[in-house]
């Protein structure tokens, strides 16, 4: 079973142009099943969302079957609070979808003996990837959660391996092995953290999923620069768990309408953009690089229809604008000093406006000094504008 399960999927990648030749072997040496537990909830090859738990002890074919698609497998939900076989609230730990844990490492670039930090142990897979790859004393390793921490060291060790394993704060990199050649971040970012920057050398590599506050998400990859700042392009797409040290509690919508029963003070207008352009996953990244501090939320009813909310983080303004099907005109309210709607739709109106750029020809720079990151189209000389 492991070995047809380990050659079908080995080809798929291939054909894909997923796992390059270089990775094979790796990917043969350390079987992913050795980095999955006995419960776990398969992701869907296409959108997002989980389906129900597979036990290995009672289907063991689903469960292989599982572990050699190329699907995210959910390890973990609600920081482990969660227990059971069904769904919790939030997914928290994963084994990641194959094709994207071997184009990141592609991206990743490494070379035979480089210093390699890896943020998100997570089931282990990667750092016994990595190990298998540029040998184990060039890894070092950092998870933020005991438990994940300590299943991992198991898998890893039980693989063979024996990379540095840390429980820290991913977000401070781990200075003790520093200076690295390469840093693979598996989990969603909205700041790439200037501390790991700064313990990586000069032309050396981070290769980590940046996502906006709007939503999307796209892989970039940074090469440090002599000033220490951090620059490169987006290689593609992604949906990683979001860095718990970077997540956002959301403020309700009561809170932005003051007590008051909706729409409240909001100011109506009409919109011929309709709330479905906005939300496709390359639209929303777009936006977000532009329109920041602000995040989309939809209230759905049964006829189809749904309104979508727009909030600050600075719980300051909202916006709302109903989409009803078959209309070609939204009824929009805003409310407060950001006109929210306004800014979305002025940020959707540039990116169509430059025939729709996808995530490969957006960029990223984090400055040394400051560690603000300014996004670009095309050229470092062309920084996305703000809108807002």
């Amino acid at each position: 079973m492991r070995e047809a399960g380990l050659d079908g999927l080995a080809s798929r990648l291939v054909d894909a142009g997923a796992l390059a030749s270089d990775w094979l072997p790796m990917f043969r040496a350390v079987p992913r099943e050795l980095f999955v537990p006995d419960v776990m909830w398969p992701g869907r090859a296409k959108g997002t969302g989980q389906g129900d738990a597979i036990d290995r002890d009672q289907d063991p074919k689903a469960w292989f079957d599982a572990v050699y698609s190329d699907v995210s497998l959910t390890t973990q939900w609600d920081d482990g609070q969660h227990t059971g076989t069904g769904k919790g609230r939030t997914p928290t730990c994963s084994n990641s979808q194959p094709s994207m844990v071997f184009s990141m490492l592609a991206s990743l670039d490494v070379q035979e003996a480089s210093r390699v930090l890896e943020i998100g142990t997570g089931t282990g897979w990667n750092a016994a990837l990595l190990s298998e790859r540029v040998g184990q004393g060039n890894v070092v390793t950092v998870e933020v959660d005991e438990n994940n921490a300590k299943t991992a060291r198991e898998r890893i060790e039980g693989a063979g391996h024996h990379p540095t394993m840390i429980v820290g704060d991913g977000f401070e990199g781990y200075r003790d092995g520093a200076p690295y050649d390469r840093v693979l971040v598996t989990a969603g970012l909205t700041e790439v953290p200037h501390r790991v920057i700064g313990q990586v050398r000069t032309g050396g590599v981070i290769v980590a999923p940046y996502a906006t506050t709007y939503g999307g998400e796209g892989v970039v990859r940074l090469v440090v620069q002599r000033d220490g700042s951090a620059m490169g392009a987006f290689v593609g797409s992604s949906a990683f768990m979001r860095l718990r040290q970077q997540r956002q509690k959301r403020r309700h919508v009561r809170e932005y309408l003051g007590g008051k029963p909706w729409p409240a003070d909001g100011v109506k207008s009409m919109t011929p953009l309709s709330p479905e352009d906005v939300g496709d996953w390359l639209p929303m990244f777009a936006i977000g690089l532009q329109a920041h501090d602000v995040f989309p939320w939809a209230e759905t009813y049964d006829d189809g229809s749904y309104t979508l909310w727009l909030r600050d983080t600075d719980v300051t303004s909202w916006a709302t604008v109903d989409f009803e099907p078959g209309r070609e005109e939204f009824d929009v309210y805003q409310s407060g000093p950001r006109e929210l709607w306004s800014e979305v739709e002025a940020a959707y109106r540039w990116w169509e406006g430059h025939d729709r750029p996808g995530f490969h020809r957006f960029g990223l720079t984090v400055d040394a000094e400051s560690g603000a990151h300014t996004a670009w189209l095309g050229s470092p000389n062309r920084p996305v504008p703000r809108v807002g």
